[in-house]
């Protein structure tokens, strides 16, 4: 019973990883006021792009910076819409995703013919799973040994990247300038804008610590958890991220938990599948694959209260002339 659940935790952090860096890349952006729906389409543009260039170059570092250019690209597209012109933040995001849908199945038919999808990645081309020190030696230990050489050892770096990127969310939020002057920004941008402070490059840089993050999201899913790009590997992670982020409230660390708990549900499902229940006896695959979206939707309706988004969000600021 104790393995498991070793083994369910120990796919949890697999599975939330993505979600996280999504999370948190959707949470620079809509602390400074622009609503960003788009990370599907970030990440899934970064997972083609990691994909394709792990493939042709067997380097999965290059991978990673493609995927982040790409996403940064593409995050810049949504801050010129929205912030330089003032444009619908909704309809930018939403155009952004079926744009990243789009170009990947098609540049991926094209240059690789292989169905959308871009060649096998292994060896170097792949980001492999690293092991802690001494967590062969503690395998045998019981309890301990189990936590450490199975759920905390045994990722690959990006695991470890995502993980330490919650607490230094945290500190760049609540503890420099510049987190302090995003949260204004998405609260009163007039307030900042009278302090002599740019609005609009505040913007700017929230929305490219987006497409970073984002950027990683989608490098994840290509060469580190899979073998390369598939046509719409993102299957909706980035609605789930967005989900997650207004479940936490916009807070750096909530924003863990709650995609800790849609990786649970997740990983619950899979082991589910082809499993006797009992009462219900085997659980189609389909209803199984359902239960995260279900209870994402269950929890956002009716646990998280009100959760209120900063005061400036979804609207284009516009500069008082005097």
């Amino acid at each position: 019973m104790f393995d498991t659940l070793i083994l369910i935790l120990d796919s949890t952090v697999r599975l939330s990883t993505p979600l996280l860096l999504a999370a948190l890349a959707g949470l620079y952006s809509e602390r400074s006021g622009v609503f960003d729906i788009g990370l599907e389409g970030k990440m899934l543009g970064a997972a083609f792009a990691a994909g394709a260039a792990a493939a042709v170059t067997g380097s999965a570092w290059i991978g990673l910076g493609a995927g982040i250019l790409v996403s940064i690209a593409l995050a810049l597209v949504h801050g010129f819409a929205c912030i330089t012109h003032r444009g619908n933040q909704i309809v930018s995001g939403v155009a952004i995703n079926f744009l990243a849908i789009g170009l990947t199945a098609l540049l991926g038919q094209d240059w690789f013919r292989q169905g959308g999808r871009t060649p096998p990645v292994t060896g170097d081309a792949r980001f492999e799973t690293l092991v802690l020190p001494f967590a062969d030696a503690l395998r045998e230990v019981p309890v301990i040994g189990g936590i450490y050489s199975e759920l905390l050892s045994g990722h690959n770096v990006l695991v470890y990247i995502a993980f330490l990127a919650v607490p230094f969310t945290w500190w760049v939020l609540f503890r420099t300038r510049f987190g302090l002057r995003l949260r204004a920004v998405g609260e009163n941008p007039a307030a900042v804008d009278t302090a002599g402070i740019s609005v609009t490059w505040l913007r700017y840089r929230a929305v490219i610590c987006t497409g970073i993050l984002c950027g990683i999201a989608g490098a994840y899913l290509s060469v580190a958890q899979s073998a390369g790009f598939i046509k719409d590997m993102t299957a909706g992670k980035g609605f789930i991220a967005l989900a997650a982020l207004i479940f936490a409230k916009w807070k750096p660390v909530p924003v863990m938990f709650a995609c800790l708990l849609f990786g649970f549900l997740d990983a619950v499902a899979i082991r589910l599948q082809g499993q006797q229940v009992p009462g219900i006896g085997e659980v189609p695959v389909q209803a199984i694959q359902a239960l995260p979206y279900i209870l994402t939707v269950v929890l956002l309706a009716g646990f998280i209260g009100r959760a209120v988004p900063p005061k400036a969000g979804g609207t284009a600021y516009v500069k008082e002339r005097s």
